[in-house]
């Protein structure tokens, strides 16, 4: 029953149909076609095709992923297979990895800014690191997004569809303004007028940290996890530091607490 159900042709527009009437995004829907896509093509039992993938050499985050989409669509197919239910309840959740966030310390993110002789790229570790931006909101970001009066970045769309107001750093408005006199379309634009890429963000964050030095695993969210955790341990309540990274549920943003010195340096230490 289950191959029969599982290899129907129209799987891909079942999928891309049930993301869109769910408001997910491109970025999810590729994520879930094209796993559930090498899924089918396996000709495997969900299962089997799980063990197979978290047996290989892939992250957890991986075989979680397609764990994931291989559930969504079997959901999907539910409707018309109850049946499948009996799959479903034997395809078990990938434990998360409970890594800690990386964190940066002032003098990296300086050595960091320092380091980045390119204006552009400057910028962009500046405006990540000040307002707690993903690298998705600094790629998207516009002008008219910028509001120079009130000192606010008004960050649209952003994960989860969700709107939220941060803060305009001094520092980041006085080289925005100096940016570009046209101020028109979007803020960070390659040599041919488009925006940049995620990808691109990527680069520029490990090439300066090779040039500043730094041997952390460094990559652009480490920017945002190092925005959240010095707000913390200068004394900022968590629900602000919440709403400013548009997190839904406090307990996404206690991470921090865990990686903040702010109360573990007054523990004193039994060597000292």
């Amino acid at each position: 029953m289950d191959k029969i159900s599982i290899n129907r042709g129209d799987w891909r527009k079942l999928i891309e149909e049930e993301c869109i009437l769910r408001g997910y995004s491109k970025k999810t829907i590729d994520s879930y076609t094209y796993h559930v896509g090498k899924f089918i093509n396996s000709g495997k039992s969900p299962r089997e095709y799980l063990l197979e993938i978290a047996k290989g050499d892939k992250s957890d985050e991986t075989v979680r992923a397609v764990g994931f989409a291989i559930k969504f669509y079997l959901n999907i197919l539910k409707k018309d297979y109850p049946e499948i239910d009996s799959i479903l309840s034997n395809i078990p959740n990938v434990k998360k990895e409970k890594k800690l966030p990386v964190i940066l310390s002032k003098e990296e993110i300086r050595s960091m800014i320092m380091s980045s002789k390119n204006v552009n790229h400057r910028l962009i570790i500046q405006i990540g690191y000040s307002a707690g931006l993903r690298s998705s909101e600094i790629t998207d970001l516009k002008w008219n997004d910028v509001d120079f009066n009130r000192n606010i970045i008004h960050i649209k769309g952003a994960k989860g569809k969700k709107d939220r107001i941060v803060m305009l750093s001094p520092k980041v408005k006085k080289a925005l303004i100096l940016l570009d006199s046209e101020k028109e379309g979007y803020i960070f634009k390659t040599t041919r007028g488009g925006k940049y890429t995620q990808r691109t963000i990527q680069k520029i964050i490990e090439n300066t940290c090779r040039k500043a030095g730094i041997k952390k695993k460094v990559s652009p969210h480490s920017l945002r996890h190092t925005f959240a955790t010095h707000l913390l341990e200068r004394g900022i309540d968590i629900r602000y530091i919440r709403d400013l990274l548009g997190h839904s549920d406090i307990s996404t943003t206690l991470i921090y607490t865990k990686v903040s010195n702010k109360d573990i340096s007054k523990i004193k230490s039994p060597l000292d």
